[in-house]
């Protein structure tokens, strides 16, 4: 599918990977840069997740992970495609969370609002097309 197919999709099915090289699954959301041409190098797509979970432990680890549109679920709706991982912070990751506030407006907000009583904090990551794996 490429980069280019995942702008339309509502999820996206992360795979990051262990130090023994396990593969982890995980269905998270998305934003993709609208600025930027999604069939090149510049693509790049804002990933949401709440507080220190174990897909950040991993993406800290090994920056190189697989990614493929998918339902709510998981269930497939494309071909996997490589890509690399980058924890943002600062004015990358509130712009990378305008787009993921824009996308998912209603949801975002009710997340946002339970994980305040939780006191844990959302995190935005950023990914990149990669090499083939």
């Amino acid at each position: 599918m490429g980069f280019a197919g995942f702008a339309a999709q509502k999820y996206l099915n992360l795979e990051r990977f262990k130090k023994n090289g396990q593969g982890v699954k995980t269905v998270v959301w998305f934003a993709a840069e609208p600025s930027a041409k999604l069939h090149s190098n510049d693509a790049k797509l804002y990933v949401y997740t709440v507080g220190n979970a174990g897909k950040l432990k991993r993406i800290r680890n090994q920056e190189n992970v697989k990614i493929a549109a998918c339902k709510m679920r998981g269930e497939g709706k494309g071909e996997w495609a490589p890509a690399r991982a980058e924890i943002l912070t600062g004015s990358e990751a509130k712009h990378g969370m305008q787009l993921l506030n824009k996308k998912y407006f209603a949801w975002k907000e009710l997340l946002d609002f339970f994980a305040m009583f939780g006191k844990r904090q959302g995190t935005v990551f950023m990914l990149r097309p990669g090499q083939g794996m």
